[in-house]
């Protein structure tokens, strides 16, 4: 199946002949940059397009976006699952944050080959970008997948939330033992969880969890810690 075919079926949703032109530049730039530079370690194109490109779409399962919103996704790498949102919906608006540099300059060739408008790009860490004003509790839906634990991921993600924003971490097997060893981490940073989600692929018969977190209260202003500290000595450890 095409990936149009796939994400009707799959996801319920309807991408149009020229959104799948630019998921096909991703893909051959992904590819190409891929030879020079460590990026992804799935390089068949049907691995790519499940494991990449439908996966970072399956947040649309969990959360509807309005035309207007503002979306971060935190340590995005390669763009995942950051730029497929971006690419399948244009009028919200995605900023994609990474320490790396190399990976930031080839988020930026792949946005301007791709034409797309409604992205900005973040070369910082996760802890800096959430006490800086410019994104502390700036975003209605922060994203992250491949990060960390969701007990440190989660002050790296709710600092840079709205009040009454959603933050959704994108998990494998772990995810409940992870949840349930984020209570504390919940507590003090101002989150809810919500039940998690999980998400079948029959055509790599994988399975992964969406776990959606909502932001309830203010992020107390130590938090995050300096760089390097969430994932040394996480909240409640």
């Amino acid at each position: 199946m095409t990936l149009i075919e796939e994400a009707k079926q799959l996801l319920g949703m309807s991408l149009t002949p020229e959104q799948d032109e630019q998921f096909a530049i991703y893909q051959r730039e992904l590819a190409d940059w891929n030879t020079r530079m460590n990026l992804t370690a799935i390089t068949e194109p049907e691995e790519v397009r499940v494991r990449h490109f439908l996966d970072s779409l399956s947040i649309a399962l969990v959360m509807g976006f309005d035309p207007g919103d503002k979306v971060i996704d935190v340590g995005t790498g390669a763009g995942f699952p950051g730029l497929p949102l971006a690419i399948a919906y244009p009028d919200v608006t995605i900023t994609l944050m990474d320490a790396t540099a190399k990976k930031i300059h080839f988020l930026e060739h792949v946005v301007n080959e791709c034409g797309l408008k409604n992205v900005k790009l973040v070369h910082a860490r996760a802890e800096d970008g959430g006490n800086d004003p410019t994104h502390r509790e700036q975003y209605d839906v922060v994203v992250a997948r491949a990060v960390a634990r969701l007990p440190s991921l989660l002050e790296y993600m709710l600092p840079l939330a709205k009040l009454g924003g959603f933050c959704i971490a994108m998990k494998g097997e772990t995810a409940e033992e992870e949840l349930e060893d984020s209570k504390r981490a919940l507590y003090m940073l101002g989150g809810e969880a919500k039940p998690i989600e999980d998400v079948y692929f029959p055509q790599i018969e994988r399975t992964h969890f969406l776990v959606t977190v909502e932001k309830v209260k203010k992020t107390p202003k130590i938090y995050p810690r300096k760089a390097g500290t969430p994932t040394r000595k996480p909240i409640g450890f």
